[in-house]
Order: structure tokens, then sequence, then C-alpha cells
């Protein structure tokens, strides 16, 4: 997510719309790995991130 905010300004909101929109298209977004960072009272710190693999969907 991180690497796509960076690249195209959008903000996180947008970016889970955007997997949540291929997602809807038939395309399989899978979650590789999440390293969670954790902050005071166990909350997501900076630098918590998860990555992810877009494959194509049917006829895609």
């Amino acid at each position: 997510m991180a690497q796509i905010m960076g690249a195209t300004g959008w903000v996180q909101h947008t970016v889970r719309g955007l997997l949540a929109g291929l997602k809807k298209k038939g395309h399989t977004i899978e979650v590789l790995e999440r390293v969670r960072q954790v902050g005071p009272g166990a909350q997501g710190a900076k630098g918590s991130f998860s990555v992810y693999r877009i494959a194509a969907g049917e006829g895609g």
C-alpha cells in the first residue's frame, strides 16, 4: 500500500478502494506478508505494513 500511495499520492482509503475494486472485477488479492510494529498500548505503529500480490482475473 505504501508504494502505491507514494507513487500515486493517494491516501490509504483510496488504495483500499482500488484493491476492493480489483477484487470485485475478479482479480486475486493475496496477502504475502504482514509486518506489524507495535507501539504504545499495543496499537499499530508507523512502520507496520502488508505485502500484497495482485493476480489477473479470469480473461485478464
